[in-house]
């Protein structure tokens, strides 16, 4: 069976400007428009010298607020912020220990102890790893 045909509706430009004026409309009332510009200072920046031989003296001013939102930026975390923002940043925020050591407490210090197992097996490596080398 054939299908059929459809018919081919000419277009109404009135119809089509009335919903190009209405988008129009929309996107202008949502726009912002931005009139500061300013290098993000997020960024890795490179800095370029003037010429070496140049006679013209720089005039430009600091920006303060750049300034001051670049070194906001390059801070660590924990100098930022009070308190981790997110879950991982909360792995090591503190970084000062909760008690000081003390190494004549053997509560809390326990150093390396030779016996005499450990001596024999430390000589039976030595051994073994200069009979390797030699090889």
């Amino acid at each position: 069976m054939a299908k059929p045909a459809k018919e081919v509706v000419p277009l109404n430009f009135v119809h089509q400007n009335a919903i190009l004026c209405e988008t129009i409309k929309k996107e202008q009332r949502h726009q912002k428009l931005h009139k500061d510009y300013r290098v993000n200072p997020f960024k890795k920046m490179h800095v370029l010298a003037s010429k070496p031989n140049s006679n013209v003296e720089d005039d430009t001013q600091e920006d303060d607020q750049y300034i001051n939102i670049f070194k906001k930026a390059r801070e660590v975390p924990t100098e930022k912020y009070e308190y981790p923002q997110t879950e991982s940043q909360g792995y090591g925020w503190f970084t000062t220990p909760l008690i000081d050591s003390d190494r004549s407490d053997i509560r809390l210090h326990h150093p390396r102890t030779m016996s005499e197992v450990t001596k024999y097996m430390d000589a039976a490596w030595r051994l073994k790893e200069q009979s390797e080398n030699m090889q």
